[in-house]
């Protein structure tokens, strides 16, 4: 006899189902706050060899392979791949450029949001925890044609850049509205922001950032 699923069973199906959910979703918000439904979806989660991921910084949650199935599912040829969801190369370093031009400055402003929030609570009788700035508000935008003229070359023209960036889309790594380019459900789920930013920074691809900025500097001001 089948009995009704539970509420760790249809967060966990639904999360399969659909790849990735909002936290604002009714079952993610509870189970953001609710430490027992929360654990009940990682076991579930866990029998079949995944993870509930989740990040603060993000508006999304999404799942993941433990590591200890990696090796099972992708074997060693998948494990020593740059990436397993069969990107070529040129995309990978399409996503990590756009990783760094969306995320980067993502995350300073809601780091200095919430350090404002933090000052300007400070007076109140009674303080109270404020939420990390959601990343639909302060996630920036990439425009389609500063991006072709700024990587264009070292990403493969226009062609691949184009067929490129609807492989990001379709993973739901990034947006496209238009001309703008923005930030998906799991652009900053799934890239380890730990250990890719201080790559970024500290390496070639820093300067080139420093120097978007600056150019993007007096348009923000406008």
């Amino acid at each position: 006899m089948s009995t009704a699923p539970d509420d760790a069973a249809i967060l966990a199906a639904e999360l399969l189902a659909r790849r990735w959910l909002p936290r604002q979703h009714p079952r993610v918000k509870r189970a953001l706050i609710d430490a027992d439904l929360w654990q009940a979806v990682q076991e579930r989660l866990g029998q079949v060899g995944l993870r509930l991921v989740d990040n603060i910084h993000a508006d999304h949650v999404t799942v993941a392979l433990l590591r200890g199935a990696e090796h099972a599912v992708f074997g060693e040829a998948g494990l020593n791949a740059s990436n397993n969801i069969d990107l070529p190369r040129d995309a990978v370093s399409l996503l990590v450029v756009l990783w760094s031009l969306i995320v980067l400055p993502k995350r300073e402003r809601q780091a200095a949001r919430a350090a404002n929030a933090e000052i300007d609570g400070q007076d109140e009788m009674f303080r109270t925890e404020k939420p990390m700035p959601s990343a639909a508000s302060v996630s920036p935008s990439v425009s389609y044609k500063a991006l072709l003229a700024d990587f264009g070359n070292q990403l493969g023209k226009k062609v691949r850049l184009d067929n490129n960036l609807k492989r990001l889309e379709s993973h739901g790594f990034i947006t496209r509205r238009a001309d703008d380019i923005g930030e998906g459900p799991l652009l900053d789920l799934l890239l380890d922001y730990d250990s890719l930013a201080p790559r970024i920074l500290d390496g070639a691809l820093g300067d080139v950032l420093a120097r978007t900025r600056k150019d993007a500097a007096p348009e923000e001001q406008a």
